[in-house]
């Protein structure tokens, strides 16, 4: 991450991860975050990004539009609305993708990030006893 205090706020008080470990190591830190619903799940490292490679990845990676992770949301227009009203910039509003609504914005600190919800699938029973 580019900048290690504008990611943690940008993920904690934005995005609603809890903050799970600050390690100091040196200039930067361990740094981690959490769902607040498994804080003994997943950890997501806000790494810094000083690597001349990392910088180069990432960079090609936005010049094509292509999302460094992707988070599942329970609905994607709702967390668009709310995600937009706290200041996101969105570079793809929610657009159906075959199963699943998608909507792409920028975390503030280089990456492109993805949020998803799955659509509604018709009953499949329904259709069997037609």
């Amino acid at each position: 991450m580019a900048d290690q205090a504008t990611a943690l706020r940008f993920y904690t008080e934005v995005l609603g991860f809890q903050k799970k470990a600050e390690i100091p190591m040196g200039e930067f830190s361990w740094l981690t975050v959490v769902s607040p619903e498994a804080p003994d799940g997943v950890e997501l490292v806000l790494e810094p990004n000083s690597n001349p490679a990392a910088l180069a990845f990432q960079a090609a990676l936005r010049e094509q539009s292509i999302p460094m992770t992707a988070f599942l949301v329970d609905d994607v227009h709702a967390e668009h609305e709310r995600l937009q009203q706290q200041g996101v910039m969105f570079r793809t509003p929610p657009m159906a993708a075959g199963p699943v609504t998608i909507a792409i914005f920028d975390d503030t600190v280089g990456n492109l990030i993805q949020i998803y919800s799955m659509n509604a699938q018709p009953d499949q029973d329904a259709s069997a006893t037609a």
